[in-house]
């Protein structure tokens, strides 16, 4: 297998399906002449040329709503957001325009628009670039909401995101843009709603996607070493859900501890935790447990930054405590 970046894979993706069908294009700010704020679309100016790969203003309300207009009308737009909270711009033409239009036209008009880009936290990056939004997107019927955390699980999900005929919010976080794994060399591509298990074991299900893995593997590694068998279920679709995916690890383990960058509040974790106690109640030998962000704006101070993510001592402790 090759060893990839992540940002390296979401470009072999791309571009693999821009060279197989001439109806997609990527349009963003700085996508072009840049590169990507990211340089994930490094290269791709020069292979495809700028009616391809458009560079636009900053005007995420604007662009998206181009991107669907082209969708409507037989092309298969990629937008990327240069991250995630600005999207907030553009929400209006997500949930009211891309979201609804196929139902609302009975059909007529399906959507075929993948919008990605960097989601969560950063580094010091302050509250206003630093939030977390699956749950917020998962929320609105006729959206698809993707979070993968692995390479290879980039660039199989994107290639499958691009192929649909529906919206898309995939969530890249701007942690994982360098993070290295084995990519298989040929084309391949995962379904949605189709979890991974990371790490197998018998004694409690870990339940996490996106960068809060950085912390729940490790941590899983620990506890290994102190005789604790962690199962670690990696969703990496939030909706479409793997509800069986989830539904049979926590059978097998009796346990279930979610761990998301996401606030506590109304965050997707809810979801799976109502999930868990309505279909696997009887096999629970614990109540379900959640760690998340901490309910403030995220700091920008390196330590308070630090403090309000989930941590491997903060899943360590929890673990530890159920385990009892």
């Amino acid at each position: 297998m090759a060893v990839l970046t992540y940002r390296e894979a979401l470009n072999r993706a791309m571009t693999e399906e821009m060279e197989k069908d001439p109806n997609i294009f990527l349009m963003g700010e700085e996508v072009g002449h840049y590169e990507g704020a990211y340089k994930v679309s490094q290269g791709m100016l020069a292979k495809f040329g700028e009616r391809r790969i458009i560079d636009t203003p900053i005007s995420e309300n604007g662009f998206a709503g181009v991107g669907i207009g082209a969708a409507m009308v037989g092309l298969r737009p990629i937008i990327e957001f240069m991250t995630w909270n600005f999207s907030l711009v553009a929400i209006d033409q997500i949930i009211n325009s891309a979201a609804k239009m196929n139902y609302m036209s009975a059909g007529q008009f399906p959507i075929p628009i993948v919008f990605r880009g960097a989601g969560g936290a950063g580094g010091r990056l302050g509250a206003q670039h630093s939030q977390s939004f699956e749950s917020w997107y998962a929320h609105i019927p006729g959206l698809k909401v993707l979070a993968p955390y692995t390479p290879s699980d980039a660039y199989g999900l994107l290639k499958t995101s691009i192929r649909d005929n529906n919206p898309t919010i995939f969530i890249e976080s701007e942690v994982l843009y360098g993070s290295k794994g084995e990519v298989p060399e040929g084309e391949f591509s995962i379904p949605m709603g189709k979890s991974d298990i990371k790490r197998e074991g018998t004694q409690l299900t870990i339940i996490s996607w996106s960068r809060a893995l950085m912390y729940v593997l490790p941590a899983a590694e620990k506890l290994a070493k102190e005789g604790i068998s962690v199962e670690v279920l990696d969703l990496r679709s939030i909706r479409p859900l793997d509800e069986e995916g989830i539904l049979a690890s926590v059978r097998k383990t009796n346990r279930a501890l979610i761990v998301e960058e996401g606030w506590n509040v109304a965050g997707f974790g809810a979801q799976v935790a109502y999930l868990i106690q309505k279909e696997a109640f009887d096999y629970l030998d614990s109540p379900v447990e959640r760690i998340t962000q901490e309910d403030v704006p995220m700091p920008y101070a390196a330590n308070l930054e630090k403090s309000s993510l989930p941590s491997e001592e903060k899943i360590i402790k929890k673990v530890r405590e159920m385990i009892k």
